[in-house]
Formats: structure tokens, sequence, C-alpha cells
């Protein structure tokens, strides 16, 4: 199925987004600092400017209480802010204060000293905000101060966000392929939040990056009239420390709190910080693709029923089913988890085959989903959507999984990349819950997932195999596949649709992947025979 939406460029440029992000790039070039130096600072003060909005709306609401009760005013008590999940700001810290110092005044010393006293009042953020603001001058400073300044105090919490998040994925536009360590493209989270469906309980992350699947989990259930800070447990776990603290600074732009472990050696292939194994209703993630060298000498205690890797190690040097068994183990007995992997580990052979089997087998696997190229901000390899759901082998789909093909559904927003529609997103997500036996949800999307829905599988809408777009296969399908979970192998091609030179590259690709795997088995049968005669006749 074929599904290119008209991009929106024109109007994009004119977005209040791109004005502050053109403004942010004349920064960079005035001050001749490397996007890592900048970033921060920058998003530094967008966080100030929002963290403000919402201050001065609960300050006035104190204000009102204050004016009609008895008890003495807790306007200027930081207990009284985060109650309600804000940051309380002193006089001194707060951005309009910062706008309105002078030229002469050390800017970047005052806003240092903000940082850290917004750090005392709220420990929350100890360690997090910025404070390299003295390696600009005082007049780039007063200039970008103006432009956040534009940012209007009347936008909502969702535009707030939205802005810092677009200022997230153009700086990891901007840092090449740095940048994908710290951010999934929104488009690609929203999908993953709309098919695990997280509405309550804790949800992990172990590859946090800047804490995108979080957001994008508490918008899902505002999305459905909820407060997520009360209805979302968060807990991830950073690598890179830097990162850790963009991810903390994330979570306070968006109201949320988390429990964050990053920075120092903290590494979630050896590392279980929060005691993860059989305990979250959620697991979200874009974990790093074929990481070698993972030292697996030290996870030998770990493997096993019941600990973090159930199903065994790879034999080869590749960590992607390290992360695909820390998902699956993290869950309970009824946890969902969506995830991010390369391609070639719905395909690999020889022990990550073992392991993908046994995966099956445990009925845990109920929906794949290949996605296009060009849909990462670093990366432009096409990669797959895998979603685990526990609860789902006391259900009449324990013996299928379903399958998506994805990758001629797009939008095309410049020559380099894509994402989806709302509305792409939502026909998608509701697809599987069709296939589920759930109720379809038009909230992201609205009339346009809507009729899309009534276009493909009628009205009112019912699952059935569609060529081309999705098939729910059996168990015995798939072991006939020798246990692949590439969604090409099932789907297969609408009536009257050509094979695409993407759709002959991917196919290529994977047969050369069968190809080197065959050679690779015929070299060891090779040794061992040969090994074998010279022994007998040695005798």
């Amino acid at each position: 199925m074929q599904w290119i939406a008209p991009s929106e460029k024109n109007a994009a440029s004119t977005s209040l987004e791109k004005r502050l992000w053109d403004a942010a790039d004349q920064f960079r070039a005035n001050s001749g600092l490397k996007a890592q130096e900048y970033s921060g600072p920058i998003l530094g003060l967008i966080f100030l400017r929002f963290a403000e909005v919402r201050f001065a709306i609960q300050r006035s609401k104190l204000e009102g209480v204050s004016a009609s009760s008895r008890r003495g005013s807790r306007v200027d008590e930081p207990a009284a802010y985060h109650a309600e999940g804000i940051l309380y700001l002193s006089p001194g810290v707060r951005f309009d204060y910062l706008l309105t110092l002078p030229e002469v005044a050390d800017i970047g010393a005052k806003v240092n000293a903000a940082m850290r006293e917004i750090e005392k009042h709220n420990p929350q953020l100890a360690g997090v905000l910025p404070k390299t603001y003295n390696l600009f001058t005082s007049t780039l400073l007063k200039e970008l101060l103006k432009k956040v300044s534009e940012i209007p105090a009347t936008l909502d919490y969702d535009a707030f966000g939205r802005i810092y998040e677009y200022f997230l994925g153009a700086f990891a536009m901007t840092e090449g392929q740095g940048g994908g360590e710290f951010y999934t493209p929104s488009s690609i989270v929203k999908l993953l939040a709309e098919i695990i469906e997280p509405f309550h309980g804790r949800i992990l992350d172990p590859a946090c990056g800047s804490g995108g699947m979080f957001v994008q989990s508490a918008r899902f259930v505002a999305e459905h009239q909820k407060n997520p800070a009360a209805e979302l447990a968060i807990c991830g776990v950073e690598k890179t420390d830097e990162t850790g603290r963009l991810c903390r600074l994330n979570l306070a732009v968006h109201g949320l709190e988390g429990d964050i472990k990053h920075g120092g050696n903290v590494n979630s292939y050896y590392d279980d910080p929060h005691t993860a194994t059989g305990q979250f209703d959620f697991v979200l993630a874009n974990p790093p693709f074929n990481v070698n060298a993972v030292d697996k000498e030290r996870l030998k205690d770990m493997v096993g029923a019941g600990r973090r890797f159930p199903f065994g190690l790879p034999r080869s040097d590749n960590a992607n089913y390290l992360w695909i068994q820390l998902f699956y183990s993290a869950l309970n007995a009824t946890g969902r988890a969506g995830f991010v992997m390369a391609n070639s580990a719905s395909d690999a052979r020889s022990s990550e085959q073992e392991l993908r089997q046994k995966l099956i087998e445990a009925r845990a696997v109920d929906v794949m989903v290949a996605v296009g190229p060009n849909m990462f901000y670093t990366v432009t390899l096409p990669c797959t959507l895998w979603f685990f759901d526990k609860g789902k082998a006391k259900t009449q789909r324990a013996d299928t999984v379903l399958f998506i093909d994805a990758r001629h559904i797009y939008r095309q927003i410049d020559r380099a990349h894509r994402d989806w529609t709302p509305a792409q997103t939502g026909f998608i997500a509701n697809l599987v819950r069709l296939y589920r036996g759930e109720a379809h949800d038009n909230t992201v999307g609205g009339d346009e997932t809507a009729a899309k829905l009534g276009e493909i599988f009628a009205s009112p809408p019912v699952y059935r195999d569609i060529p081309g777009l999705c098939k729910a296969a059996t168990l015995a399908e798939i072991a006939a596949q020798g246990w692949s979970l590439n969604p090409g192998r099932y789907v297969g091609v609408a009536p009257g649709e050509d094979v695409s030179d993407e759709d002959f590259k991917e196919q290529l690709e994977t047969l050369n992947e069968e190809l080197e795997s065959l050679n690779a088995q015929a070299r060891e049968l090779e040794q061992i025979i040969a090994t074998n005669v010279a022994g007998i006749l040695e005798a």
C-alpha cells in the first residue's frame, strides 16, 4: 500500500519554531562554537522561558487563594509549586529579569547564577542545568534572550513542549551521527506509544537519550484526559552523562519527573539500576544498533529463566539480541514493549535465530512494523519497529503475529527526511487495534484516519489481511520462514503494484546477509571436517 502525504514544508518555514531556529543558527555562526557547545545553553533558555510561564500561572492562583483566605500567603513557598509539578523560581532567576539586564552587565555570569539558584530550590534538577553562559558575549546573549522572549506566554503546555522537541530534533540534524544518540524523531516515538498504549503504570527506557519516549507517553496520557504525572512512574538509564542531564531537563520542561540513572559507569548491558526484571508495565526504547565488543563474561550470571537474558547469549559479536531480551525480561506478566531495531535482527541466522525462535514461541511478539528509509536524522537506512505484549498469550491472537509494511506510508519533509502525518500515525495504530479487537481511537488523525480505515477495511472497519499492507501470520507460517520476523516475507505486494527499487534493494540486502551467513557456516564446517580428517589420518 502506498500513501505519500503532501509536504507541509511551506507552512513550517513561517512557524515560530523556524524563526527561533534561524536565530539560534545565527547565534552559532557568531559564537564560533560547535553544536554540542551551544545546544545546551540555548535549550536552557527555552526551558527557563517555559518554566517561568508555568510558574507565573501558579503564582497567580496562589495569590488568589491568599486573598480569599485567612491563612498566610504561600506565593513564595517552593512546596506550593512543587505540589503541582511546577518549578519554583526566585525573583533573580526569572526570564523577564534576565531579559531586562543591560548589556554592560555580565549577562553570562548572571544566567549561570540563575541556573544554580534554580537547582537549589528544585532538587530534581541538581547538576542538570547548563552553566556555560560565560562562553558568550553579553551582546550575543541579549539577542538570544530577546528571540526566546518571542515565544508567547499564552502558548499552551503542549506548544511549548513541541518547540523544545523541535530544537532537540534540529540539533540532532546539526550534530550528525552523534545526534542520533539522544533523539528519536517524534513521529516514530508517537507510533510506538500509540501501539503500546501506556495509560497507567511503570515505564522503562534503558537507553533513554533525551527522554522523548517518556514525553510521548505522557502526551498519550494527556490526550486521553488524564494527568501524566499521576499516571506514569518514569525510569530511565542513559550511559552518557551529558545526554542524561538533557533527559532530566526535557522531563522538567514537560512538567514530569523521573528516576533517570546516567553517567559514571552505568551501562545497561552490565547494570540494572532499576532492578527491572519483571517489574515494568511498559518498555519503550531506541537502542544503539549492532553494537560489538560487549563483554559476555560479565553477563553469564544474568542468563536463565527469570533473569535479564532468559533465552541465552548470542554467539555473534552483536548486542541486538541482548537489548531485545532486556526489553522482554523487564516486562511484567501483562507488560507491553515497543522499540526500534535494525532490520538485520528480524532475519539474523545462527544463534540469533535460535533466540528469536524462543522469543516467538514464548508468545510475546505481538506486532512487527517495517519502516522505510530517511525517517531518522542521522541514518538513511530503513528499520523495524518491534512490539511485545506478554498478555497476548491468554488471548485469541496468542499464536499469531501481525506484520505491517509501512515502508510506503510517509510524508516527504525535504529531500533527505520523511515522517508520518498524524493521520498516518493514527491509521497504523488503529490497524493494530483492529487486529487486537480493540475499539479504534481517532484521537490522533481524527476524521482523516477514520476515512482511511473505512476505505481500506470497510465501514465499520474490521481487521483482515491486506496484501502489501498487513498480514496476521500463524506460528506455523513463521516457522516455515525460518522464524523470520521480516514483514516483507509475509505481507507481499498489493495486486497491480510493482516491486520498487527500494524493495528490491532491501530484498537483495537480505539475500546477501543470508549468503554471508551460509558462507560463514560453510567455512566452519570445512574447518571441522579438515580437523576430523587430520585426526583420523594421524590415528
